[in-house]
């Protein structure tokens, strides 16, 4: 792992292979490991840099810098310390939420976007997720640490991904980490959060990657994507849920490269 010292704390970020930049940003309660094969898929022709967000993984927890504009910050002062002009981002879930807003704020920084599972409006979150956004319900289930396991490993994993043991495992470790202001605070300002009336503004070619068995963000979401966006398509994985870098790396990093390599024109 690298470290990077930014005005809002420390970052951690992976970084591995050479070529064209592409910035991989994780969802809630995850972390860099979200893109362990991806990494590697990319790694003959680009460089990744896989970032730990403020509050996850092994970045910094203790300023309360949770949100999805910050998190946009945090991407932006992280391209600049870099020396990175401009890149292409993958999200998944919030962070592709942070790439698209990002899209829109810094369109001169941005080459191409990815998104996977990620909600344009936010109220898209299903009611598996929607308990979250609430602090009273939040610490509650925050301080029950034990019961909250229990259910992530015999209820929430099996209905979100074919690799449920993989899930649980990355989660539980992520989430050993993390304190309760970024476990709330950052769903609770991606719950708030709608881009569509600024889709248009995103003019990069961008791909919007969506599960049919998605049972935390609703996958009509690739509808307000494919409409909002002028140069914008859907991949609709029928085998998929929320995570399809999981489910089916091989077709998602398959059809990835191929969407990186195409003409941006």
């Amino acid at each position: 792992m690298s470290t990077l010292v930014t005005e809002k704390g420390i970052v951690h970020y992976q970084t591995y292979g050479s070529g064209a930049p592409v910035i991989l940003l994780h969802g809630w309660l995850g972390s860099w490991d979200t893109w362990r094969t991806t990494i590697e898929a990319l790694s003959d022709d680009y460089r990744s840099y896989a970032i730990d967000l403020w509050g996850f993984g092994e970045s910094d927890k203790k300023r309360g810098h949770f949100t999805v504009s910050d998190f946009v910050d945090l991407v932006n002062e992280f391209m600049d310390r870099l020396g990175i002009p401009s890149a292409t981002l993958v999200g998944h879930s919030m962070g592709g939420t942070v790439s698209m807003r990002f899209a829109i704020k810094y369109p001169e920084r941005v080459n191409k976007v990815v998104v996977v599972g990620s909600p344009v409006d936010g109220h898209s979150l299903t009611l598996l997720l929607k308990p979250f956004v609430y602090e009273s319900i939040a610490g509650l289930i925050w301080r029950t640490p034990a019961l909250f396991r229990l259910g992530m490993r015999l209820i929430y994993a099996p209905l979100i991904t074919r690799e449920a043991r993989t899930f649980y495992e990355m989660t539980a470790r992520n989430t050993s980490a993390t304190t309760l202001e970024s476990f709330f605070h950052s769903i609770a300002s991606l719950y708030k959060t709608d881009l569509t009336p600024d889709l248009p503004a995103i003019t990069v070619p961008a791909l919007g990657v969506y599960g049919a068995r998605d049972v935390l963000v609703n996958p009509n979401q690739h509808k307000l994507f494919s409409a909002g966006i002028p140069k914008g398509e859907v991949l609709y994985m029928p085998g998929s849920g929320h995570f399809p870098m999981l489910d089916e790396p091989e077709l998602f990093n398959q059809e990835l490269r191929g969407f990186l390599q195409a003409p941006a024109n």
